[in-house]
């Protein structure tokens, strides 16, 4: 199952005999603090599955592991990306099994951990295909997108192909640009290669699939914690480092959570704490469109309380442990 230039998943089946640690929850549930106690435990490896935990310049507001953290267990996949650069799920995908396979050749367990729902469904349920792009095809829709708003690029996708148009909210600029690209670059609507079935990297029988499921007022409260401690931590400077990037904010970096509302305190518009406040509202309603997600998406996952993963940690360690 290579991967083209695009970052897009083939449908090879070369990936039997891998296995993982599979391990969800919405943000600031303490998955990390999980994954490392298993990690300590087992000498596995620590497998990002967050979406912007990915970006090296957003290291305190994603709320990456600290450097304590990734010296007391290997970390792959964090601060790998720089903003301004696209990352895919399915790009994720091949990274991760990169990884997997690391892990597999030491002869220790992949532990993979995140709150990116479409991460996980990528690599246990698969993405459909679709073929490299052109790089002359996505550089121009890059310096469309650059100069067109984009109610101007849904326009132009309503006239190339409806169907995605459709589907599409006009303001979804990266989606915008990635179904025009496709259809310019392969004849063919991305709803047609959607429509193929896909395959699974991760056999279903090959992980161990765990959701961390939170009391909600424990979880309001952690996230409100958090949040102070990242301010404490330099979360002010790292945003206005970041603001210093010019990046177009339609990039997946710019909408980290923290980062809109620190820059407009930076600038005045808002007082920190009222920029501490928007922060943490914003983290709390993303915490629940995950929980959705995990309840809809992943219901025959294992729940693990987190008030309980020091014993979750440890029983899973004895299993590695008894496993020849």
């Amino acid at each position: 199952m290579a991967a083209g230039p695009d970052g897009a998943v083939g449908r090879g089946g070369d990936r039997a005999g891998r296995s993982a640690i599979l391990i969800a929850g919405p943000t600031a549930s303490g998955k990390s603090a999980f994954a490392l106690a298993l990690a300590r435990a087992t000498g596995g490896l620590v497998v990002n599955a967050d979406a912007m935990q990915v970006y090296r310049e957003l290291r305190i507001l994603t709320a990456r592991p600290s450097e304590a953290d990734e010296a007391a267990a290997p970390h792959r996949l964090y601060g790998h990306v720089g903003a301004a650069e696209p990352y895919s799920a399915a790009r994720w995908v091949e990274d991760c099994l990169a990884v997997i396979d690391e892990a597999a050749a030491a002869g220790v367990p992949a532990i993979v951990v995140g709150g990116t729902g479409l991460y996980f469904e990528a690599l246990t349920r698969g993405l459909s295909p679709v073929p490299a792009i052109p790089e002359d095809v996505r550089e121009h829709w890059r310096r469309q997108s650059a100069v067109l708003d984009a109610a101007a690029l849904h326009g132009e996708l309503a006239r190339r192909d409806p169907e995605m148009a459709g589907r599409l909210a006009p303001s979804d600029t990266q989606r915008l640009v990635r179904a025009l690209e496709v259809i310019e670059g392969t004849g063919r609507s991305l709803a047609d290669w959607q429509a193929i079935a896909p395959v699974a990297p991760l056999a279903s029988g090959a992980t161990r699939r765990i959701v961390i499921a939170p009391e909600r007022a424990w979880l309001h409260r952690r996230i409100a914690e958090r949040f102070a401690a990242m301010v404490d931590a330099g979360a002010v400077a790292e945003a206005a480092a970041f603001d210093a990037l010019a990046l177009d904010p339609a990039m997946p970096a710019a909408r980290a959570i923290g980062v809109a509302p620190l820059v407009a305190h930076i600038r005045g518009d808002l007082s920190l704490e009222e920029a501490e406040s928007r922060s943490v509202i914003d983290s709390r309603r993303y915490a629940k469109r995950q929980e959705t997600w995990f309840r809809n998406r992943m219901a025959d996952w294992e729940r693990v309380d987190p008030r309980n993963i020091s014993e979750a940690a440890e029983q899973i360690a004895k299993e590695c442990h008894r496993r020849p």
